[in-house]
């Protein structure tokens, strides 16, 4: 089912992003997440996209994983940067006989191992060339990611707006947002997209927070702001992995019920493959 009728169709509901394996032993972490949270009655799942070679197989091996544990709505990531108009085109063809209705849609970060990288030099520059050929299909409902403080790589909030609206106008149907620690941004943010008359859904992103040291290095690659009043909640227990996760957790509670009662439907989890701390925040909010 695509997803942008199944968000049209329901008042409320979770849904919950992963990250495919590397190991064995990741690759049985991941399943005993995904067969944990499927009992939660997700409104679909999501694979996160890894660039090049190996890790694609694994996303895709992860996908129908996904597909063989349960019978929830899966949508794959894809990133386009560096690739290849043909081996896209080989990808969506066997998402489609898989059949699979939705694709998240993503330039992709620039490789760090390669500075002399240049973007403008690929068969793909930028998400919205991403979401146009997938347009082509027909068939995919696409997703795309935005950002309640603007894009790192963007001038400011205004000028990424624009070329959200542009990414909006080559076929994107929802979108789901980056990581942020202050509701205010994504409200702001939703208000000034529908002010420029992009009316898709916009779902909320949300990380949990269980680790200070590790949320700094998050949002080190992005523009994402971590109030003082998060700080101060878990700073004094950065020696205290247990009392941090506690900590941070009840934050994240917080921040959702906050969403939920300023009439937000929708939650997307990052679950970074871990069932536990995604079902203390889901049972907290239900």
């Amino acid at each position: 089912m695509r997803i942008s009728q199944i968000l049209k169709d329901n008042k409320s509901g979770v849904s919950f992003e992963f990250f495919p394996y590397k190991t064995p032993k990741g690759k049985e972490q991941l399943r005993q997440a995904v067969r944990a949270l499927k009992n939660y009655n997700p409104l679909y799942m999501s694979m996160t996209y890894g660039a090049g070679g190996a890790s694609q197989e694994m996303t895709k091996e992860a996908v129908y994983m996904f597909m063989e544990e349960t019978d929830r709505v899966v949508m794959p990531h894809l990133t386009c940067i560096g690739a290849t108009k043909s081996s896209i085109d080989s990808l969506l063809d066997e998402y489609k006989t898989k059949g699979i209705e939705n694709i998240m849609a993503l330039r992709g970060d620039i490789p760090r191992d390669a500075p002399d990288f240049d973007i403008t030099k690929g068969e793909f520059v930028h998400a919205r060339d991403l979401v146009s050929f997938v347009k082509q299909y027909g068939n995919f409902s696409i997703g795309v990611a935005v950002y309640p403080e603007g894009h790192i790589e963007s001038a400011s909030l205004e000028a990424d707006l624009d070329y959200t609206r542009r990414k909006i106008d080559c076929g994107a149907e929802f979108a789901v947002t980056q990581m942020f620690f202050d509701n205010t941004f994504y409200h702001n943010f939703y208000e000034k997209c529908r002010g420029r008359g992009i009316n898709i859904p916009i779902v909320p992103g949300i990380m949990p927070v269980t680790d200070l040291n590790k949320l700094r290095q998050f949002v080190s690659i992005c523009r994402t702001t971590i109030p003082e009043s998060l700080i101060k909640q878990v700073e004094p227990f950065l020696n205290k992995p247990q009392e941090m996760e506690k900590a941070g957790l009840e934050f994240t509670i917080k921040q959702c019920r906050g969403l939920l009662a300023n009439g937000v439907k929708f939650l997307h989890f990052f679950t970074l493959n871990k069932a536990e701390v995604i079902k203390k925040i889901v049972e907290a909010i239900r």
